[in-house]
């Protein structure tokens, strides 16, 4: 009997747009199972300094229903060891923006002594998620600038100018 090889995709998934359906169809081609990694709120504004545009609740629902994805999971903590134990994946997949940093250097050597593979694949250069919140932040700065409290009220926008 063959054992079901898991694959695991970790990410933000914000502003989902073609090169993360790319990244989850090509995923899904490397294994029999997918299970992808969303990245809550909270830990996005650790990493990156800025919170998704997407709440992780929609940003969830967004990724479970894409047909090739079996399972989708919260990353509370940028420990993807540790969500390997959990899971017990046996490739992990990224974008090849992050081939050859010293945090995914780390990681291809610490999975590779347990046998894990690390995949990479083509960055979409033309769209992306930084690209397109740039775009929006022409558009409407003050509603994606980072704030304190994200429910904070908002003043009086709404009320007539005079």
């Amino acid at each position: 009997m063959s054992r079901t090889r898991i694959g695991y995709a970790p990410g933000v998934w914000d502003l989902f747009h073609i090169g993360h359906l790319n990244i989850l169809r090509e995923a899904r081609r490397h294994c029999d199972r997918l299970v992808v990694g969303v990245t809550s709120d909270g830990l996005t504004r650790r990493l990156k300094g800025r919170a998704p545009v997407i709440p992780l609740s929609e940003r969830l629902e967004i990724v479970r229903s894409v047909r090739h994805v079996d399972d989708a999971v919260v990353e509370e903590e940028d420990d993807k060891y540790a969500r390997w134990r959990e899971i017990g994946f046996h490739v992990v997949f990224k974008g090849d923006d992050w081939r050859g940093t010293a945090k995914w250097e780390e990681l291809e050597r610490r999975f590779g002594q347990v046998g894990v593979e690390v995949v990479y694949f083509p960055y979409t250069m033309h769209t992306s998620s930084t690209l397109l919140r740039g775009a929006l932040e022409l558009v409407v700065p003050d509603e994606l600038a980072p704030r304190e409290d994200a429910l904070a009220p908002r003043g009086d926008a709404l009320a007539p100018q005079e």
